[in-house]
């Protein structure tokens, strides 16, 4: 690579540069999930934060892997469930709103062996976010289905994977 303002620019701190690739990764985060037998259970992990700003997100793309305990007599074999990410952590069963606004929700499919293989889930709609306080943390909200879980009883899941936003923040007014 030539030397000169390319060159600086390139080693620059990311926020001063016009297209950000940021990726956050997730490695062996856990959460816990409390049966109920009648309805829908849910979580939300934070894994990351948005730059401060007006944030133009040009794209996203996670790859998830959710597993259980493996071999738990509380948790079913093929539980099921669905996954979102967005800038605000679920508070009920239903992901919508805020909860979406990144990651809209992708079903996970029927486990195997409580096992979920990496689920892929995309967001190619350009969209502004306004982070001008810097105060959204990026959240992945997690829904699993009514019975999977043993009623009154606390199941804790196994979380890989990474989020890649494609983005730019367009000032800070």
């Amino acid at each position: 690579m030539p030397k000169g303002l390319p060159r600086s620019m390139s080693r620059g701190t990311p926020i001063r540069q016009e297209i950000l690739k940021l990726v956050f990764p997730v490695r062996n985060l856990t959460f816990n999930i409390t049966g109920v037998a009648t309805t829908i259970m849910f979580a939300s992990l934070p894994i990351g934060r948005l730059p401060e700003g007006d944030v133009s997100i040009l794209g996203a793309a996670s790859y998830f892997a959710i597993s259980g305990p493996g071999g738990s007599a509380n948790l079913t074999d093929t539980w099921d469930g669905s996954m979102a990410i967005g800038t605000a952590a679920t508070a009920d069963n239903a992901l919508a709103g805020a909860e979406v606004n990144i990651i809209p929700s992708t079903a996970l499919g029927a486990a195997v062996a409580e096992v979920h293989s990496r689920l892929r889930a995309v967001n190619a709609t350009p969209f502004i976010i306004d982070n001008r306080a810097g105060n959204l943390n990026l959240n992945l909200n997690v829904l699993v289905n009514a019975d999977a879980v043993t009623a009154a009883q606390t199941v804790t899941f196994n979380v890989n994977g990474e989020l890649t936003l494609l983005l730019a923040v367009l000032g800070d007014g």
